[in-house]
């Protein structure tokens, strides 16, 4: 990647001015920042995967992104594209052992090597039911189905209204956008109590297991990225009113809660696993939009850590380099639960744990602080799409998704300033 920057920057006036009047920049220095930006993907309507998903091939020289016509994969040295997959496809995640892309397309699931092209059909999913995440050792993939017909959140599956009607469909213009009456939704969904299950299928055979049932709503699964056996999942709805973290061995046994709520209005959610697999962050708030923090909770000591930040420092969502030095954060507008006056950024963060010179209990959480550098400006960004930040495997660059010039594109950030990347 730093070869290319060296030629884009020989060749960034050229560049900037041969860009037609609709088609944003490749490259960029952000003037508020001093950070450079490149605008990665060439499709509009492109995008990276949710943050907490896996979107780089096991050897680290890959992003993986959908486009409108599929799944395409790009050089993060050279930045050439190249489509893996045609057609309508959904994304689960990449392998973290092979070079095998994992997604569902209408009622299956398959993988693909990025390298070769040759594809495997795994298994058909159950009735109602989603693919969500792929172990480490990529031996089991992992979902959820509703059983019966009960309405889904966003109207999924809808059953008719007392009028004989649909129910209407969720206020959204674009399919990557939050609907504006999300709130609305998952109160709804919250409240309806769907029996569910959670299963994993074994990758080689497509046998399928269930190994948990609930009707709290199960959503978020995520694998340890280190332990093939170790699964998160969350009890999805309005945050104040579930206990949402929780982990279970892929046997159905050990299921734990992560995080016990101590006042009322506490919230806590869009958790992920560290790199080492065995720290799971998430965004903390005492109480829901006054106090923040990104806290940590390591599955094996029991050993917790909370980073206090400034309101206009909270982010829709965070993420942790492989290292665990430093943190992003995608920032937030107004309309967020932090109302932010000025959070229209993509951050980055360097944590410092307070000294304790007291008292000292292992049962105490540990207290830090994260300190704040601005990356992008995103005023010009629509935060119905979020941008979803995540580190390159080589922790030099952010990459995000965003629509600030007004289709959706993937870009990246780079962590040093562009003066500072040349010396």
């Amino acid at each position: 990647m730093a070869q290319w920057i060296l030629a884009a920057l020989l060749m960034a006036s050229s560049s900037v001015s041969a860009q037609t009047s609709d088609e944003p920049p490749t490259s960029w220095i952000d003037p508020d920042t001093g950070h450079r930006v490149v605008r990665l993907t060439r499709e509009p309507g492109s995008a990276s995967l949710y943050f907490n998903q896996n979107g780089y091939t096991a050897d680290g020289k890959h992003l993986v992104y959908t486009t409108p016509n599929g799944i395409s994969v790009l050089n993060l040295e050279t930045h050439q594209a190249r489509e893996v997959v045609q057609g309508r496809a959904r994304l689960i995640d990449a392998g973290r052992k092979t070079p095998r892309i994992y997604y569902t397309r209408g009622d299956a699931v398959f993988s693909t090597d990025v390298d070769t092209g040759e594809t495997h059909r795994i298994a058909a999913l159950p009735p109602r039911g989603s693919i969500a995440t792929v172990n480490a050792d990529e031996t089991l993939l992992a979902g959820t189905y509703i059983e019966g017909k009960g309405q889904d959140y966003n109207n999924r599956r809808p059953r008719p209204s007392r009028s004989g009607e649909q129910a209407p469909a969720a206020q959204q213009s674009h399919s990557l956008d939050q609907p504006r009456n999300k709130g609305q939704m998952m109160e709804e969904r919250w409240a309806a109590r769907l029996p569910m299950g959670l299963f994993t299928v074994n990758i080689e055979t497509g046998d399928i297991n269930t190994i948990h049932r609930s009707n709290d709503w199960l959503n978020h699964l995520l694998f340890s990225p280190t332990d093939p056996t170790l699964l998160m999942f969350c009890h999805e709805g309005p945050w104040h009113k579930v206990d949402r973290i929780w982990t279970i061995r892929t046997d159905g046994t050990q299921i734990t809660k992560v995080h016990t709520r101590t006042m009322a209005m506490e919230i806590f959610g869009h958790e992920f696993w560290g790199a080492d697999g065995k720290t799971i962050w998430y965004d903390l708030q005492t109480p829901r939009g006054e106090d923040f923090w990104l806290a940590a909770y390591n599955v094996d000591t029991g050993e917790r850590t909370w980073y206090h930040l400034q309101r206009d420092e909270w982010s829709i969502h965070f993420n942790v380099s492989r290292d665990g030095t430093l943190i992003c954060g995608d920032g937030g507008d107004p309309g967020q639960v932090a109302r932010a006056r000025d959070g229209q950024w993509i951050y980055l963060f360097r944590p410092e744990l307070i000294d304790n010179r007291g008292v000292q209990d292992k049962d105490f959480v540990q207290p830090g602080v994260l300190r704040a550098e601005r990356l992008v400006n995103m005023s010009r960004h629509e935060y119905r799409l979020e941008p979803n930040v995540s580190f390159t495997p080589d922790q030099k660059w952010v990459v995000f998704r965003s629509n600030m010039f007004g289709e959706t594109y993937v870009f990246a950030v780079e962590v040093a300033k562009a003066a500072d990347s040349l010396e």
